[in-house]
């Protein structure tokens, strides 16, 4: 009987550290990184792992914390970004000034989650902006865009980030790439992505 309750006590605590190990990889990486494959470009990360057959169980459970689809990646890459183009952690806070020219990829979308990985509530019941609700500027390769992220109401091109009061809590931004073209697939750390400039906090 001693022998039988010393194997349940080795289990258990066998079984609460390989729980706790798992949770603190999941919750302390970024929720697109995996345990490899990470390519940083300016302000935005993605892994190479996302959405192939190489992922590791580690990024599998990354991927579905976030609650990204990750779909092949003939059919969509995806960049995070936790921080403006300085480095510095974005904040609900803060605005900034998200930029860029047109994208390789069939169509995209930029979208903003708070610390949760949810949508952020917001007045405005707005989350994103993708390529056909922008307006452009120019005209063929010369095209860009220019639009708002921040807690105070912009016209034009905007995402409200939800903030009120008090100190700003962090988020990050989400941009998917649609039928990418072979570029984004081959060399993700070489094409050019939107600059996120900030501008001003509370």
């Amino acid at each position: 009987m001693k022998l039988i309750g010393k194997l349940a006590a080795a289990f258990l605590v066998a079984l609460v550290l390989g729980i706790g190990s798992a949770w603190v990889v999941i919750n302390a990486m970024s929720p697109i990184a995996g345990r490899g494959g990470m390519i940083q470009n300016g302000a935005w990360t993605t892994s190479l792992l996302i959405g192939s057959s190489a992922a590791t169980p580690y990024t599998r459970a990354i991927v579905a914390r976030a609650g990204l689809l990750a779909l092949a990646k003939s059919e969509t890459v995806y960049f995070t970004a936790f921080t403006d183009d300085d480095g510095a952690p974005l904040k609900t806070d803060c605005t900034y000034a998200v930029s860029g020219t047109p994208l390789p990829a069939r169509w995209w979308s930029i979208t903003a989650y708070g610390a949760n990985h949810y949508l952020i509530p917001n007045g405005h019941d707005k989350y994103s902006e993708n390529k056909h609700s922008l307006s452009w500027q120019g005209v063929g390769e010369g095209r860009r865009f220019r639009f708002a992220l921040g807690p105070d109401a912009q016209e034009g091109d905007f995402i409200p980030t939800g903030h009120d009061s008090g100190e700003g809590a962090p988020f990050s931004l989400t941009l998917r790439l649609y039928n990418p073209e072979p570029q984004v697939i081959e060399t993700p750390g070489a094409i050019d992505l939107p600059i996120l400039t900030k501008e001003r906090c509370r």
